[in-house]
């Protein structure tokens, strides 16, 4: 058996180096939705190999208003281990959920925002480093990646699922409560503030991605190896390879069509996340509205149908898809020559009706597809 391999905080707040990033590739340019694919099994392999290159053993929990869940691969001789191990993982979503969420009193988030404004908060470490990252990438995003947008998503009726169109007042009244240039990391104390009292954050753009992260860490702590896990299918994370195989397979489907396929990847020690609005949006006039809003604008962004995005942590591929899909094509290309670890797809309106085209980026030439 190899060596357990140790996690560190440091793998979660810069991710591993390019140079040992290995799920890179995408393997086929033919949205919305990312999905795990079925296995693929080369011809070579024996009748009872590609037995077990398809079996996995699944364990699915309910958390943060979708599914978690965890994929294994099949062995009978270390199943109850893992899936203990699995079972740990998804408890502790539950309490990342809980400390989380703007929707309980009790979260820490909760208590941030009830106290920020008035005094210095101190943050529960791991949820600091959170923070940490999220400062890091409004800086490196110019503001496209802004945890401070919950009035704005209230503005437009998306906290609870209700698109509506707000007046241009209300929208500016709603741009006043939002900005991360007025939050206040100390990281000697590991302590929060907020300069202007009505300022919040909410971290539903990189919660799950974070959940994610500190799921795996439990589990490769405790020796489980080769092992996928997603949440609501937006946000996957792979460690190791399934079977048979070099990897795991993750499928992005056609945003106007969802029977086809527009990519197809091989994720190795590495995320996905792809951010989008067909789920979540309203049309008024003719007009789609989605619920990913530009913090800078206070506006839906509407330039494309999806924007997926690989990267060394979950954390990070879940709040850069959000950004990318409101930074637009030009952004998106100068962000991801200066960070050769993030590699992004783009799924754009093609000039022809019911077509899309596709941007990639750390991945190769750029692809059509119908």
């Amino acid at each position: 058996m190899s060596e357990k391999r140790s996690s560190h905080r440091r793998d979660f707040l810069t991710g591993r180096s390019a140079g040992q990033v290995a799920g890179d590739a995408l393997l086929r340019v033919a949205g919305q939705v990312a999905e795990f694919a079925d296995a693929l099994v080369p011809a070579q392999l024996t009748t009872e190999a590609s037995q077990a290159a398809s079996y996995v053993v699944s364990l699915r929990r309910r958390a943060m208003a979708c599914d978690f869940e965890v994929r294994l691969n099949a062995d009978r001789a270390r199943e109850s281990t893992q899936s203990g191990s699995a079972m740990r993982a998804l408890d502790l979503v539950d309490e990342l959920e809980t400390q989380m969420t703007v929707y309980r009193e009790s979260s820490e988030v909760i208590d941030i925002n009830y106290q920020a404004g008035s005094d210095w908060v101190e943050v529960e470490p791991r949820l600091f480093e959170v923070l940490v990252v999220a400062d890091r990438l409004y800086h490196e995003t110019q503001g496209a990646f802004d945890i401070t947008g919950g009035p704005l998503s209230r503005a437009w009726g998306f906290d609870r699922r209700r698109g509506r169109l707000p007046s241009d007042e209300q929208i500016e009244a709603a741009r006043k409560q939002v900005g991360w240039q007025h939050v206040k990391l100390d990281r000697q104390r590991g302590a929060i503030h907020f300069e202007k009292p009505e300022i919040e954050i909410n971290l539903n753009s990189i919660g799950k991605g974070y959940a994610l992260d500190r799921a795996a860490e439990l589990m490769s702590d405790e020796g489980v190896e080769n092992f996928s896990m997603h949440g609501g299918r937006s946000s996957l994370l792979a460690r190791g390879h399934r079977t048979g195989e070099r990897g795991w397979t993750v499928r992005l489907r056609h945003p106007l069509r969802p029977q086809q396929v527009v990519a197809e990847f091989v994720l190795v020690d590495q995320a996905l996340s792809t951010s989008g609005s067909a789920t979540q949006s309203f049309v008024l006039g003719g007009r789609r509205y989605g619920h990913l809003i530009d913090p800078r604008t206070g506006w839906p962004a509407e330039a494309m149908h999806s924007a997926t995005v690989t990267a060394p942590t979950a954390a990070l591929a879940d709040a850069l898809s959000t950004a990318f899909y409101v930074m637009g094509e030009e952004q998106v290309a100068t962000y991801c020559a200066a960070h050769p670890e993030v590699q992004a797809v783009l799924v754009l309106p093609a000039e022809r009706p019911g077509e899309v085209r596709l941007r990639t980026y750390n991945l190769g030439e750029s692809s059509p597809a119908t």
